[in-house]
């Protein structure tokens, strides 16, 4: 296998791409970097250590609150993409897209108090602070696709919780994957609270294992065509990944000796799989409580979900606002193709048009 390519033409950008393969195809954006980094956007404010249960396991959190917060201020929820990404956004394929901290600046800047967790499968031990593996999780074990849903009720129950947040001002931030339990809030954390509003980041707008599909493909003939793998080696991965999928959407168990070599179809992954799938975005944004304020953002450089996918999610959210980010990719971060622009993550600026496009939709939500 020949060095993988850091030019930023040939950049690879994965998402819901998991394991392995993740790590293949995002060496490009692990090179050296070559300058000190893009200046964070938004406002540091006030940021406390949280720590609580969810899901049947202690979970890790960030508290940032604004500057110059007097009385109670709206709350924020913010809800990692796919894979094994942290509070802040980050995962091993990606450990400086920083987006759900740079989400979290500009939340404060518009004086919105905000919380982000380490998803389960992310993030060091609660327990000893080591980098033991997911989450602490030393074993491979059937993920349940509850403990999910679990954490985001608790994460929801701790935010308003905090004496700097009104309860009745509160909006749930999904980035990718995040935008589909963003999509089923008002239903997990009942009819005790208020319906948040909801900003929708980069949101999956197709069934889980179609968009899936489409990104696996389009990262292995990419890899391919950078000489990464042999031609032989894309055709085997991608007819596995299907054979996958085809057990999965059929119902069918997944045995180890059928899985996938690169951890994405597996026995422990098969039930979370199947439970993503069954979750059409379109039905679910037709399932939100009539007048629910939504802001759906989403970069024109984004690779892994494309504007076919937002309009197809467009049709199920009567009323929602839509901002397109010219220049940005799936993290927020300015994208450009030209020889010599940036390639490491942490080199290239947050989006400047999410923070407006967050004040303006925010300023109407309540």
């Amino acid at each position: 296998m020949s060095t993988p390519l850091s030019s930023p033409s040939a950049r690879p950008r994965a998402a819901l791409v998991g394991g392995a393969l993740a790590v293949l195809l995002s060496a490009a954006a692990c090179a050296p970097a070559d300058t000190g980094g893009a200046e964070p956007p938004g406002a540091g404010g006030v940021e406390r250590e949280l720590a609580f249960e969810g899901g049947g396991h202690e979970v890790s959190a960030s508290f940032r609150t604004p500057h110059d917060a007097s009385g109670r201020v709206p709350g924020a929820l913010i809800i990692s993409g796919s894979g094994p990404t942290d509070r802040d956004g980050n995962a091993p394929a990606r450990p400086d897209a920083d987006t759900n901290r740079n989400l979290s600046r500009v939340l404060a800047e518009a004086g919105v108090a905000s919380l982000r967790y380490d998803k389960f499968g992310s993030g060091p031990d609660p327990q000893t602070g080591e980098e033991t593996g997911p989450g602490g999780v030393r074993t491979i074990a059937p993920v349940d696709p509850g403990v999910f849903d679990r954490q985001v009720v608790a994460a929801y129950e701790e935010l308003v919780a905090q004496p700097e947040v009104d309860p009745g001002r509160v909006v749930v931030v999904g980035h990718s994957e995040g935008a589909l339990y963003a999509l089923r809030a008002h239903e997990l954390i009942g009819s005790g609270h208020p319906s948040p509003a909801l900003v929708l980041a980069a949101p999956p707008g197709t069934r889980y294992l179609d968009l899936l599909d489409r990104q696996l493909t389009e990262q292995v003939r990419l890899a391919e065509g950078a000489g990464q793998i042999e031609e032989a080696e894309a055709v085997q991965i991608l007819s596995d990944m299907r054979a996958g999928r085809a057990a999965v959407r059929g119902g069918r168990d997944l045995t180890s000796q059928e899985s996938d070599r690169f951890g994405v179809y597996t026995p422990w992954n098969a039930d979370f799989l199947a439970f993503m799938d069954g979750l059409d975005p379109v039905e679910l944004g037709r399932d939100l409580p009539e007048g629910t304020p939504v802001l759906v953002l989403w970069g024109e450089d984004d690779a892994q979900v494309s504007r076919e996918d937002v309009d197809r999610l467009m049709t199920g959210l009567d009323g929602a606002e839509r901002v397109d980010l010219p220049g940005t990719d799936h993290i927020l971060r300015a994208f450009e193709d030209e020889p010599g622009a940036a390639v490491l993550d942490s080199d290239r600026p947050f989006a400047e048009g999410v923070a407006p496009a967050l004040e303006e939709f925010l300023d109407t939500a309540w």
